[in-house]
């Protein structure tokens, strides 16, 4: 059975997407710590980080960091947290999570956000990397 990572992949279920290549996926969290908490994700379904190919890992974390950076110019946060813990889905994956203190950094912070809002940090994010030539 597909993982929800991947029915949002294959366009089953909606996201607010903010990168695609042929590897990677990555979108706006659902429950957003901080506005322009996102996910990075790889296409290939695999539960476990160690289980990700050299490349699959490798453009995971390429695309991480480039994303920081965007989101970091955007969400003018301290800092964009990293998270990999991967409980909730069965489908390897990073949080970016723009934070400006360490209690900011706490999954029990997330929460839904009205769709509008959403939109716009999506909008924002996706303007920057198009600024920067990464789009």
């Amino acid at each position: 059975m597909s993982s929800i990572f991947t029915k949002i992949i294959q366009g089953e279920l909606p996201s607010y997407k903010i990168y695609e290549s042929e590897k990677v996926y990555a979108f706006l969290a659902l429950d957003q710590i901080n506005m322009g908490h996102t996910l990075v994700i790889p296409k290939n379904e695999v539960n476990h980080f160690f289980e990700m190919n050299k490349d699959e890992y490798n453009e995971v974390f390429e695309v991480s960091k480039f994303l920081s950076e965007a989101i970091h110019e955007v969400s003018k946060a301290k800092r964009v947290a990293m998270a990999i813990q991967g409980f909730e889905v069965p489908h390897a994956h990073v949080h970016l999570i723009p934070v400006n203190s360490a209690e900011e950094f706490s999954f029990s912070r997330g929460k839904k956000r009205e769709d509008h809002e959403m939109k716009e940090v999506q909008e924002k994010i996706v303007s920057k990397l198009n600024e920067s030539g990464l789009l």
